[in-house]
């Protein structure tokens, strides 16, 4: 499977970086403790089994928008198949709009219903993880919010990349030029 995902500017990853630093100081699940080199914060777009031709093309014309500003909204949680704790991102008109054609690129070539649903447009709520778990409500304790530093008051989406999760490799996704 391959992910295309978005990274932060420095600071935000700074932030990000904290944050995980303190949940796993507080013995809380944390990204923090995923060593692998990879581990970065990031905004996930989509997943689709693998990048063809005519899907790099599309996500080119897409990293052509960044860098891109946001803002963060908050603290949110998830309960899916695992417990999820993020800080979320406003959904604006231009982070939708980048979100879409990721979206259109990735469905060029695969059906989608066949691929995650919480990525689809319609599903989707972009947010930065802090911490995931297969513990069912692992973050529902009122002492969190206290845990963890503010979220940047703003950032920007710099990078578009691609995680290859069964080699582990990183590959950034280049505007064309």
């Amino acid at each position: 499977m391959r992910t295309v995902e978005l990274l932060l500017d420095e600071a935000a990853e700074s932030a990000v970086r904290e944050a995980w630093r303190r949940l796993a100081d507080a013995g809380l699940p944390s990204q923090a403790r995923h060593r692998s080199p990879t581990n970065s914060p990031h905004l996930t777009l989509a997943a689709c089994p693998e990048l063809t031709a005519p899907i790099r093309w599309e996500l080119a014309e897409a990293a052509a928008a960044l860098s891109l500003p946001v803002r963060f909204a908050g603290l949110i949680r998830f309960e899916r198949p695992t417990s999820v704790l993020a800080w979320s991102l406003a959904l604006d008109a231009a982070l939708a709009d980048l979100h879409r054609k990721v979206w259109d690129a990735v469905t060029s070539d695969y059906r989608p219903e066949t691929l995650n649903p919480f990525h689809a447009p319609s599903g989707w709520s972009p947010h930065i993880t802090l911490g995931r778990t297969r513990r069912p409500s692992a973050f529902t304790s009122r002492r969190i919010p206290g845990i963890l530093p503010p979220p940047p008051l703003s950032a920007r989406l710099t990078t578009l990349r691609s995680f290859d999760t069964e080699t582990g490799t990183l590959e950034i996704l280049t505007p064309r030029g």
